[in-house]
């Protein structure tokens, strides 16, 4: 797959994953950041869709411990919340 439909893939997983806040908090982080990320961070994100929406949250909030997998820098901006913008 190319690189620019990858993203347009992870986008639309990003922003369609069932309830309106975990669309904010995951489409938001992926549009706040994706434009810096690697093929390594694309990888990690595609990851983390795969992961159900209350454990991501749960990692975001720090509410959860967070698995190694998913532990790091990009962990790290998704718990600062500063991309979550509501309508």
């Amino acid at each position: 797959m190319d690189s620019a439909s990858r993203i347009r893939r992870l986008k639309f997983r990003a922003w369609h994953r069932g309830t309106r806040e975990a669309d904010y908090m995951i489409g938001g982080f992926f549009d706040r950041y994706h434009e810096s990320w690697d093929d390594a961070a694309l990888d990690w994100f595609e990851g983390l869709l795969e992961e159900d929406d209350v454990d991501v949250m749960a990692w975001a909030l720090g509410t959860q411990p967070v698995p190694d997998a998913f532990a790091g820098q990009h962990m790290a901006l998704m718990q600062r919340l500063d991309y979550v913008e509501m309508p």
